[in-house]
């Protein structure tokens, strides 16, 4: 068999404020393309298909959409588990029939300890969960995190492994060794939410979602898939992408995605972003930080910026902003009120006041006296 391998899809997210929907929905079709060139037998989704555990109406129609036209119209089957973005209650309302179309859809600890069965390939099914669901369902006090319960929960899968087939394991969480990025939402405390890698040792693949980084963790049997686009500036060197798993080899490739927008970080002067000899080589629809390399006040620096670059996502002084000597307060009170605006005016636009400009404000400046 071929197993196309995804996860942290994230949709309905937005990228400081830029909504990601359009962008979303056009790396998912490089994925369906993927999944037909490939000719792949089936399609794990390992947790995170929404950013929120309520989404907005958009995300849940997008979703809806895209688990229809792998589902219903291509025939993939699909192994999907949810992640700690998503809603467990939420996604499980129809669960039951899903899986008469082969769609299967594990929300709940419980779901786990029921094999699906595909070709030469048993598939466990296994969602994100809290340290209280395997005290509960194990009655063992003991699991206080994630560490610790996964020791009883792969034990008991072991039960269940059938000897002739592959063992894959789909999960949602943070294995040892493994590293976060900016854009994942921090589940642990003391890194006590991480899986010893050890643990997972019975199963011929694990196939995880949860760490946007497909090298997050380098493991012979254990991957992350990463997520589909970039969705933080931390993220800006990775290259994103599907994993196919042959489980005839039990090995895996990589495929990348090129997304509709990139995301993008410049570091230069304002002169050089702004000169367009060098902005109209650089990719201007992408999702762009910008570290200025300047050290001087530009007015309205953002404003500007956002002319040449529309998708401007962040700004920042690789040095600070360095201010220019002022008068002291004791000069300051010296100071006419004309003078004080021509050196605020100054201070502020690097540039002096025009003759015009000073005759216009000794004139507000006057009939502002007459009314007091």
């Amino acid at each position: 068999m071929k197993i196309l391998h995804t996860a942290d899809w994230h949709i309905g997210k937005k990228l400081a404020g830029f909504d990601l929907l359009e962008d979303q929905q056009a790396i998912f079709q490089r994925l369906v393309k993927v999944a037909q060139d490939e000719k792949v037998d089936a399609i794990i989704i390992a947790g995170d298909l929404y950013d929120r555990a309520l989404p907005n109406e958009a995300a849940v129609s997008a979703v809806n959409d895209m688990l229809f036209e792998l589902n219903r119209k291509l025939n993939y089957p699909l192994l999907v588990v949810s992640g700690n973005h998503d809603s467990a209650v939420r996604l499980n309302t129809g669960r039951d029939w899903y899986a008469s179309t082969g769609l299967y859809l594990n929300t709940e600890l419980d779901q786990a300890f029921d094999p699906i069965t595909l070709g030469d390939s048993q598939f466990f099914l296994l969602p994100y969960f809290e340290p209280v669901a395997a005290r509960l369902y194990f009655d063992d006090e003991s699991l206080t995190n994630i560490a610790k319960a996964m020791v009883p929960v792969v034990a008991k899968m072991q039960t269940l492994f059938d000897p002739g087939k592959r063992h894959i394991l789909v999960g949602h969480f943070f294995a040892a060794g493994s590293e976060h990025s900016d854009s994942e939402t921090r589940v642990n405390v003391g890194g006590l939410d991480a899986v010893a890698v050890g643990d997972l040792a019975p199963f011929d693949y694990v196939a995880l979602g949860h760490l946007h980084s497909r090298h997050a963790l380098d493991a012979e049997k254990i991957q992350y898939s990463g997520s589909l686009l970039k969705y933080s500036v931390s993220e800006v060197a990775q290259e994103k992408g599907v994993y196919i798993l042959d489980t005839a080899s039990m090995t895996r490739k990589f495929i990348p995605l090129a997304p509709k927008r990139d995301v993008q970080h410049l570091t230069d002067s304002f002169e050089h972003l702004s000169d367009p000899a060098i902005y109209q080589e650089l990719d201007r629809d992408a999702y762009t930080a910008i570290t200025l390399t300047d050290t001087e006040v530009i007015p309205n620096v953002m404003a500007q910026l956002r002319e040449i670059f529309p998708q401007v996502i962040g700004l920042d002084r690789q040095h600070g902003v360095q201010l220019t000597d002022r008068p002291t307060v004791a000069k300051l009170e010296k100071l006419s009120p004309t003078e004080l605006l021509g050196d605020f005016y100054d201070h502020v636009s690097d540039s002096e006041l025009t003759t015009a400009q000073m005759h216009w404000a000794k004139q507000a400046l006057t009939t502002a006296q007459k009314e007091d």
